[in-house]
C-alpha cells in the first residue's frame, strides 16, 4: 500500500508577511487534516541563530522529528529540517511527512521513532512528478537504525535516566496524563530522538505506540504531544507553565525518583544490557512492576539497590514456579552476595518470604545461603520482624558453620547486663535463633527469662492494643518448652508485686498456661477481668472468685492474698466493710506474710467520719498487728480506738490530753479521723455525766481547734433540745460556761457566745417553773452567789429588751 506524503515549506525567518504553504499533498489528505497538521510542523529558529546562516550553521540547526495522532485517528510521521532557500529567503524550513490512515501500521510493522535516521527524508519538494522517496518503507532491516549508539548515550545520561524513564512511562499510559507534555531539554535535537530510542527499547510496544512526540519545538507549553524536545533557553518558561521538565544539558539532578521500575531500568542501561528488557517482558506480572526486571537484572549480574533487590525477592516469593533452577540459583546468589552492605529491613523481609516460598521446593544447597543471611541479620542487624527459617534448614555442615560463628555472639548478648533495657522482640529473636542453630543456653536461661518477664510487662503497659512482640513471643513459647516453663514461672512470681500489670497483659496476650504448672497468681490475673465484667461493682464477690481461681488456700500460700487484693482494689483502699471481710477471711499471720495488713490499715484511716465500723476495725488492727503498725498510722488508729471508748463510756482518764497527744503524733492526720475524734470528745464533754476534771483539763488546754469543735457540738440540735427540756442540764451548762473566767481567749470567747446564742434562747423558751428549777439547781450545785449570777444574767437580757422598747417609744413620740 502506498502511503500519502505531504511536503510543506515554512515561512522564512524574519519575513512576517510570508506564510508557510503545502507544496505537495498526496491523495486522501483532506484540507481539514492539513489545517490540523500545520501547527504541529511549525518551526522557529533557536535564539542567536543567524537569519542568513552559512552552510555549516545551516547543517547544525535542530531538526524536528515528529509523530502525531490527528483527530480522525490517522497518524503523521514527519521531519522538519532547515534548507537553503532562494535569494529573497536564504533559509526555509521544509517538512516531509507521511500520512498513515486509521488502523494502518507502518511498513514492516516498525515504530515511528525507527524512521528518525531514515536516509529517504528529503529537504525539497520533488518536481516534475518524479518518483517520491519512501522514508518509512525503505528502512534498513533490524533494530540497528534506532539502537545504534544508545548504550553510550544512556551511560552519558546516567544521572537523568531514572527520572526521564519514569516520566516517559507515565506519558505512555493509555490515558494521557494531565499537565501537558514531558519536556526533554537537550542542546541537540538528535539527543531527544535518542531518548525516544531508549523508550522504544525499555517500554512495551503498546506503550511506545502511544508516545506522540517531536524532537524540537520552541513552544512546549502549547503542544498537544506527549513528549517534546526543547532547547535550553526554553526550559525556564516550560517550568513556569507547570510542565515536567528534564534539563539534560545542565547539571545532574540532586533528587531521584520513587519509581523502582525506572531506577531498575536505569541500572540496566548503565550496565549496557538492554537485551534484558525483552527477557523481563517474558516473565509474568505487571510490565512496569520492578520485580520482573529486577530479577532478570540480578540474574545477569547487574548491581541493584536495596529497594530493587527487595522487589526482586518479593516477586520471586509470589511466583516461585516462574523461574527455572538456573535462574533461581542466580537470584539467590545475587541476593546473598557478601559484597552488599546496604540491605534494608524491607529487603530482609522480602528475602524471608522468598526463603519460605523456596524451602521444600529447592535443594537445601540453594536455600541455605538465604537461611544463613536471615539468621545473621537477626543476630547482627537486630531485625525483629524477620520470618525465621525452620530448624532443619541448618542441618549439616552449613548449619554447623553458621552456628560456630553466631553462637558465641548470641550467648554474649543474652548474658550482657544491658538485658534489662533490651526490647522483648530482640530477646525473643535471639532465643529463637539460638534454638535454630542448636546453641546451648541452659546456663543463662533463668536470668534471661527473669529479665524478659519484667520487660514484657513494661513494654505491654506502654503500648495500646496487642503488643507488637506478641506473635513472636507466642511462637517462641510454642517452640521451646523450657522457655515457656521458665517464663510462666517468672511471671507468676512477679504477679504479687504488680498484679494489675500482669492482668492487663494477659487480657491482651493469651499465654498458654493451661498445663501442669500450678501458676496460682497467673490464673488469678487471667480470671480477674472476666470476674469484674460479670460481677460489676461487687468487689467482695470478685475477690472471692479470683481467690478461688488460684486453686490454693491463703492459709497455705499467703501471697495469693496480696495478688487478689491487688487485682480487685489495685491502688485503692478497701472500704471498712471490705477490710473487715478480708481480715476475717484469713489469719493475721497470713495477712502479715502477704503484706496486705497495710491495705487494711489504709481502709481504717481512709474511712469517712460517719462510718461507725471504722473505730472497731482500728481496734482489731491494733490487736492483730501490734508489731507491724507503728509511727503515724499507729497513733491515728489509737485515736480511732479512743473514739470508740468515748462513745462506749469507758475511756481511760485524761481524754483531752490523749486526743491532743495522739493527734500530734499522727500528723498529718486525716481530716475524717480528726473530725471523728473531736466530735467524740466534745460530745462526751457535753454529756451530763462527764467528769469535771476532764472538762477542766479541756478548758485549760486552750486548744483552739478542740474548743471550736466543742462550740459546733454545743450548737447542734440535740444539745439545744436537751437545754430546752432538761432544766438540770441547762443549769450544768450555765455553771460550766461561767466557771472559768480566767481561762484562755479561745474558751472565754466561745463560752460567752454559747451563753448568749445557745443557752439564752433555750432558757427564754422555758416556763417560769422550769426557769426557777434552773436557778435552784445552779444554787444547789454551786453557791448562792452562782444563783444570783444566773438571775442577773437572765434578768439583764429581759431588761435589755424592755429598755429597747421604751427607747423606741420615746423616739416615735
Amino acid at each position: 500500500m502506498s502511503l500519502a506524503q505531504v511536503h510543506h515549506i515554512s515561512a522564512a525567518p524574519g519575513d512576517e508577511e510570508a506564510a508557510g504553504r503545502f507544496t505537495a499533498v498526496g491523495p486522501g489528505v483532506s484540507a481539514a487534516l492539513l489545517a490540523e497538521l500545520e501547527p504541529l510542523i511549525g518551526y522557529a529558529l533557536p535564539d542567536g541563530a543567524s537569519h542568513r546562516p552559512a552552510d555549516a550553521e545551516l547543517r547544525s540547526l535542530p531538526q524536528a522529528f515528529t509523530y502525531a495522532v490527528l483527530s480522525d485517528g490517522s497518524r503523521v510521521v514527519g521531519r522538519t529540517a532547515p534548507a537553503r532557500g532562494d535569494g529573497t529567503a536564504p533559509v526555509r524550513f521544509h517538512t516531509h511527512a507521511v500520512h498513515l490512515p486509521p488502523g494502518v501500521p507502518l511498513p514492516g510493522d516498525r515504530l515511528p521513532v525507527e524512521a528518525w535516521r531514515s536516509p529517504h527524508w528529503v529537504s525539497a519538494t520533488p518536481v516534475g512528478g518524479g518518483a517520491l522517496s519512501d522514508p518509512l518503507g525503505l528502512l534498513p532491516p533490524g533494530p540497528a537504525p534506532v539502537r545504534e549508539g544508545l548504550d553510550d548515550f544512556a551511560v552519558s545520561r546516567g544521572p537523568w535516566l531514572a527520572a526521564v524513564l519514569a516520566d516517559l512511562r507515565r506519558a505512555s499510559e493509555e490515558e494521557a496524563p494531565a499537565g501537558g507534555p514531558v519536556v526533554l531539554v537537550e542542546r541537540q535535537s538528535a539527543d531527544v530522538a535518542r531518548w525516544l530510542g531508549l523508550a522504544v527499547v525499555t517500554l512495551p510496544r503498546e506503550s511506545v505506540e502511544r508516545l506522540t512526540f517531536t524532537t524540537y519545538t520552541r513552544r512546549p507549553g502549547s503542544s498537544a504531544l506527549r513528549v517534546v524536545g526543547a532547547p535550553p533557553e526554553d526550559a525556564a518558561a516550560a517550568r513556569e507553565a507547570g510542565l515536567r521538565v528534564h534539563v539534560c544539558a545542565d547539571r545532574p539532578p540532586v533528587d531521584g525518583t520513587a519509581d523502582a521500575w525506572a531506577r531498575t531500568a536505569a541500572r540496566v542501561w548503565r550496565s549496557r544490557a538492554p537485551e534484558l528488557f525483552e527477557e523481563a517482558r517474558g516473565l509474568p506480572g505487571d510490565p512496569f512492576a520492578a520485580g520482573p526486571l529486577a530479577v532478570i537484572a540480578l540474574c545477569s549480574g547487574v548491581a541493584l539497590g536495596p529497594e530493587e533487590r527487595a522487589a526482586a525477592a518479593g516477586w520471586a516469593a509470589e511466583r516461585p514456579y516462574a523461574l527455572d533452577a538456573k535462574r533461581t540459583g542466580q537470584l539467590v546468589e545475587a541476593l546473598t552476595s557478601p559484597g552488599i552492605d546496604d540491605r534494608t529491613g524491607s529487603e530482609f523481609d522480602a528475602v524471608g518470604r522468598l526463603f519460605g516460598a523456596l524451602d521444600g521446593r529447592c535443594p537445601a544447597s540453594v536455600t541455605a545461603p538465604l537461611a544463613a543471611m536471615l539468621v545473621t541479620e537477626a543476630v547482627r542487624g537486630g531485625n525483629g520482624s524477620l520470618e525465621l527459617p525452620r530448624r532443619d534448614a541448618f542441618v549439616g555442615p552449613e548449619g554447623e558453620a553458621i552456628a560456630g560463628v553466631l553462637g558465641p555472639e548470641i550467648l554474649t548478648e543474652l548474658e550482657s547486663g544491658a538485658g534489662g533495657g533490651r526490647p522483648v522482640a530482640r530477646t525473643v529473636q535471639l532465643l529463637r535463633v539460638a534454638r535454630l542453630l542448636g546453641v546451648n543456653g541452659t546456663e543463662v536461661l533463668p536470668e534471661v527469662v527473669a529479665r524478659l518477664a519484667r520487660t514484657i510487662l513494661t513494654e505491654a503497659d506502654g503500648s495500646e492494643g496487642t503488643p507488637a512482640f506478641a506473635p513472636a513471643l507466642l511462637e517462641l513459647l510454642d517452640e521451646q518448652f523450657d522457655v515457656r516453663t521458665a517464663l510462666l514461672g517468672a511471671l507468676d512470681r512477679i504477679a504479687p508485686e504488680d498484679p494489675g500489670a500482669v492482668a492487663r497483659f494477659l487480657e491482651r496476650v493469651a499465654l498458654p498456661f493451661t498445663g501442669t504448672q500450678a501458676l496460682p497468681h497467673l490464673r488469678m490475673c487471667a480470671e480477674a477481668p472476666g470476674a469484674m465484667t460479670t460481677l460489676g461493682r461487687d468487689r467482695s464477690a470478685v475477690w472471692h472468685r479470683v481467690l478461688r481461681a488460684a486453686g490454693l488456700s491463703p492459709f497455705a500460700e499467703p501471697l495469693v492474698l496480696r495478688t487478689a487484693v491487688g487485682l480487685v482494689w489495685e491502688d485503692r483502699a478497701p472500704t471498712v466493710e471490705e477490710a473487715r471481710l478480708l481480715l476475717e477471711a484469713a489469719t493475721s499471720d497470713a495477712h502479715r506474710a502477704a503484706g496486705t495488713w497495710a491495705r487494711l490499715v489504709d481502709a481504717a484511716l481512709g474511712a469517712p467520719a460517719d462510718t461507725e465500723d471504722g473505730t472497731a476495725l482500728a481496734h482489731d488492727l491494733l490487736r492483730a498487728f501490734p508489731q507491724e503498725i507503728g509511727g503515724r498510722e499507729r497513733a491515728a488508729l489509737q485515736l480511732l480506738e479512743l473514739c470508740r471508748d468515748l462513745r462506749s463510756g469507758a475511756p481511760e482518764p485524761g481524754w483531752t490530753e490523749q486526743v491532743r497527744t495522739l493527734r500530734d503524733r499522727a500528723a498529718p492526720l486525716e481530716p475524717a479521723i480528726q473530725e471523728r475524734a473531736f466530735t467524740a470528745l466534745t460530745e462526751r464533754l457535753l454529756a451530763p455525766d462527764r467528769p469535771g476534771a476532764e472538762l477542766y483539763a479541756f478548758v485549760r488546754s486552750d486548744d483552739a481547734d478542740l474548743i471550736a469543735a466543742y462550740d459546733r457540738a454545743a450548737r447542734t440540735e440535740p444539745t439545744r433540745t436537751r437545754l430546752r427540756t432538761h432544766p438540770a442540764y441547762a443549769a450544768d451548762c450555765f455553771t460550766n460556761w461561767t466557771a472559768h473566767p480566767h481561762a484562755g481567749t479561745a474558751w472565754t470567747t466561745t463560752a460567752a457566745a454559747l451563753l448568749d446564742e445557745v443557752l439564752r434562747p433555750a432558757v427564754r423558751g422555758m416556763t417560769a417553773e422550769a426557769v426557777a428549777e434552773v436557778e435552784e439547781t445552779v444554787g444547789r450545785t454551786g453557791s448562792s452567789g452562782r444563783a444570783n449570777a444566773f438571775r442577773d444574767w437572765n434578768r439583764s437580757r429581759a431588761l435589755g429588751r424592755l429598755g429597747r422598747r421604751i427607747a423606741g417609744r420615746v423616739r416615735r413620740g
